[in-house]
C-alpha cells in the first residue's frame, strides 16, 4: 500500500516525463491513468509515450483495448490493480500517472462497480431505446431509480442505459451499488503529487504547442488510418479531442488549420475541468513546473516525508 505515487495533473503539464525520472530514482514501473491511451492506434493524438519518452521504464495500460471497445472505469480499475499488484509482488514501487480524475480516484478508492454487462440485458434495453426513444427509457429508470434519474439528462442515453441494465441485471438501483462502495475504506494510500504551472498562459502556451507537434507528427493520418480500418467515429475512442476535430475535417465539415484551432481550445477547454477535478483533493502536493527547477528532486522529498 505504502508502495504507490500518484502523478496528476492537466494536459501537458509534464506529468509522464516527472513519472519517468521518479521510476528511474525508485526503482517503479508506471500503470498509465489516460482513458485515451489505452487506445491501440491511437498514439499521436494522445500524446502517448514512444519508447524514447519512456527511456526504459516499463509502463503499464497502453495499447489495452481496441478503438472500437468501450472501455469502461470498472475495467480500467480492475487492470490497474493486477497491475499494480504485479508491480508489488516483485518489490518495486507503483507510480500512477495520468489525468483521467476518475479513472484514479477510482482505483484509489477501491471502488466496486455494478454487475457486469450482459448481452441480454443490454440489448433489451437499447431496444427500448430505439423503439421508443431515450425520454421512454428515463421515465423507466424515475420509476426504478429516480436518485440516479434526477443526476443524469434525458439525453444521456449512454447512462441512463448502463443505470437500467444494472438494475435488471440485480435487482437494485444503481443508486444502491455506488452508495455500498462509497462505505468502503480507501483500497490505497498513496503518495498524491500533483503537477501544474502558476502561471495558467505558460500551461496553455504548452497545450497549444503540443497540438502542433501533433499535427506534425502526423495526426491527419493517425485518424484517416483509424477511420480506413473502419473505426465507427461514434465510438468513445473517436469522440477523443483531437479525433473529434480530425475527423470532422477529414469530412470535408472544416479545414485542417480550423481543426487545429478547434482541438487547442478543446485541449485549454479540458485542462480547466481537469484542475477542477484535481483541486477537490486536499492530499495532493503541488509542484509548479514554472517555479521548481528540478521536479524529480522536489517530488523525492514530499515522497519521503
Amino acid at each position: 500500500m505504502n508502495n504507490l505515487i500518484c502523478i496528476c495533473g492537466p494536459t501537458a503539464s509534464g506529468k509522464t516525463g516527472l513519472a519517468v525520472a521518479l521510476a528511474k530514482k525508485l526503482d517503479a514501473e508506471v500503470v498509465s491513468c489516460d482513458s485515451m491511451q489505452i487506445y491501440r492506434g491511437m498514439n499521436v493524438g494522445t500524446a502517448k509515450p514512444d519508447a524514447a519518452e519512456m527511456d526504459g521504464v516499463r509502463h503499464w495500460l497502453l495499447d489495452a483495448a481496441e478503438p472500437g471497445e468501450d472501455f469502461s472505469v470498472g475495467r480500467y480499475v480492475k487492470l490497474a490493480d493486477e497491475a499494480i499488484a504485479d508491480i508489488h509482488g516483485r518489490g518495486k514501487t507503483a507510480i500512477v500517472c495520468g489525468g483521467t480524475g476518475l479513472y484514479m480516484d477510482s482505483l484509489i478508492k477501491g471502488e466496486t462497480f455494478a454487475a457486469p454487462s450482459r448481452p441480454a440485458q443490454r440489448e433489451y434495453v437499447e431496444h427500448i431505446a430505439e423503439e421508443k426513444g431515450v425520454p421512454f427509457l428515463y421515465d423507466m429508470l424515475m420509476d426504478a431509480d429516480p436518485e440516479t434519474a434526477e443526476k443524469l439528462h434525458v439525453s444521456d442515453r449512454k447512462r441512463i442505459i448502463r443505470a437500467m441494465e444494472v438494475f435488471l441485471i440485480t435487482g437494485m438501483p444503481l443508486s444502491y451499488h455506488n452508495a455500498q462502495s462509497k462505505l468502503k475504506p480507501p483500497k490505497y494510500a498513496p503518495v498524491w503529487i500533483g503537477l501544474n504551472f502558476r502561471d495558467r498562459a505558460k500551461l496553455y502556451r504548452r497545450v497549444d504547442a503540443r497540438v502542433d507537434q501533433m499535427l506534425a507528427q502526423g495526426l491527419e493520418a493517425e485518424v484517416r488510418a483509424l477511420l480506413d480500418r473502419g473505426v465507427d467515429p461514434k465510438t468513445t475512442a473517436m469522440q477523443a479531442i483531437g479525433y473529434k476535430e480530425m475527423a470532422a475535417a477529414l469530412r470535408g465539415e472544416c479545414s485542417v488549420p480550423q481543426a487545429a484551432e478547434q482541438i487547442k481550445q478543446a485541449s485549454r477547454n479540458y485542462a480547466k475541468r481537469q484542475l477542477t477535478w484535481f483541486r477537490r483533493n486536499e492530499a495532493i502536493h503541488w509542484l509548479y513546473a514554472d517555479e521548481c527547477a528540478d521536479l524529480p528532486a522536489a517530488a523525492i522529498k514530499i515522497i519521503e516525508k
